[in-house]
């Protein structure tokens, strides 16, 4: 018994995996930014590229 209780306190006290994991939603988080911005500039430019198309019409 005090095996698996000194086990479950290494657990508890190892944060490995929690600094893994914030790097994981960081990652998660800039990738989702980055999406948004890549949407919003792609639709800002089809929109200059049809009024230049436009201007040639």
């Amino acid at each position: 018994m005090t095996n698996m209780h000194e086990m479950l306190l290494r657990f508890s006290k190892d944060t490995r995996g929690a600094t893994a994991l914030e790097y994981g939603m960081i990652a998660a988080l800039l990738s989702m930014v980055v999406a948004a911005a890549t949407t919003t500039i792609g639709t800002s430019l089809v929109a200059m590229f049809q009024r230049i198309v436009d201007l040639f019409a």
